[in-house]
């Protein structure tokens, strides 16, 4: 692994066996990584990331000003979110199956006793995944119809850098599970960006055209929801 200095910014250079370079910037802390081709000096790449200097910085600045939870205990009187609002955790220990109950201001959490840290977020993130689910059914049926697009899956995973993707070649869009616990109308947002793809692949003025056409509200969403803290995780690179 090589290393470039640009400025007070290190930026990680792997060589892979790849034909085209690729930069990323991780969270928390916008740690810089370059996957480059095995034949490329680092002349070259140095030169490529100047030119992506004022973007790098842009996105570090975005993690650093994103709050982040505090590691999860999933213990009693914990706080934890859903649809965008703060629920206390209490954890009912029982013999039967697990499961998740929602009343106005608590989150109750049925597990066998002795059940470790990671089973008790297991079942939490399940019931955030089934929740999630039966929110994007009638959002994806409402914004497929005003877009005049289809897509071919909708599919929901952990995401370390993004609040979805999609591949406009397959059609299929992924969001990311996170959401569940954000305000409706960010997971709204989510939705409508990533099906806007299937219209325009590039984040171009077309691509901004058609979000102030759908939803001219769009920014303020992002903005929202880039406010909002992201869990904790435990980042390997």
């Amino acid at each position: 692994m090589e290393q470039l200095e640009l400025g007070n910014i290190t930026i990680d250079v792997e060589l892979k066996d790849i034909k085209n370079i690729h930069l990323s910037v991780y969270p928390p802390n916008g740690k810089v990584k370059i996957a480059a081709p095995e034949r490329m000096d680092l002349d070259t790449i140095r030169v490529f990331a100047i030119n992506k200097l004022k973007w790098i910085k842009k996105q570090q600045a975005i993690f650093n000003s994103q709050a982040r939870e505090t590691p999860r205990e999933y213990l009693s009187k914990e706080s934890h979110y859903f649809k965008g609002k703060r629920y206390l955790l209490e954890v009912i220990e029982h013999a039967h199956q697990s499961k998740v109950e929602l009343n106005h201001s608590t989150i109750k959490l049925y597990i066998k006793s002795n059940s470790t840290v990671e089973k008790r977020k297991e079942v939490l993130e399940n019931w955030h995944r089934e929740q999630l689910k039966e929110m994007i059914v009638p959002l994806i049926l409402k914004w497929e119809k005003k877009i005049g697009v289809k897509a071919s899956a909708i599919g929901i995973r952990k995401m370390r850098t993004k609040w979805g993707s999609c591949n406009t070649e397959t059609k299929r869009i992924w969001l990311n599970l996170e959401l569940a616990k954000k305000p409706v109308e960010c997971l709204e947002y989510i939705i409508v960006h990533e099906l806007v793809h299937l219209l325009e692949r590039s984040h171009n003025e077309v691509f901004v055209n058609y979000m102030n056409q759908l939803m001219p509200k769009w920014r303020f969403y992002r903005e929202e929801l880039n406010k909002l803290p992201f869990s904790h995780v435990e980042w390997k690179y």
